[in-house]
């Protein structure tokens, strides 16, 4: 027997019907697959920084920027 066995055996019966429902998740989850294709539209974007900072550096800028709404990359500005 093995110990995950051991361990629902343990479960009262209403618990066992949530561990069913749980490893049941678990396996779906698993099977899942991506209902799209990643969109790689962004790589580029801030090359323009590049020798302004480094990747850490850009990274750290990367999250200010995520705050503050108003800055877009120049290659997403769109002019009207």
């Amino acid at each position: 027997m093995t110990g995950l066995e051991e361990l629902i055996r343990e479960l009262s019966p209403e618990l066992h019907q949530e561990a069913e429902d749980y490893i049941s998740f678990l396996i779906e989850k698993r099977a899942r697959k991506p209902k799209c294709d990643l969109k790689l539209d962004w790589i580029g974007a801030l090359q323009d920084k590049s020798d302004q900072y480094s990747s850490v550096e850009l990274q750290h800028r990367i999250l200010d920027w995520w705050d503050d709404e108003e800055y877009v990359p120049p290659r997403y500005q769109h002019t009207p």
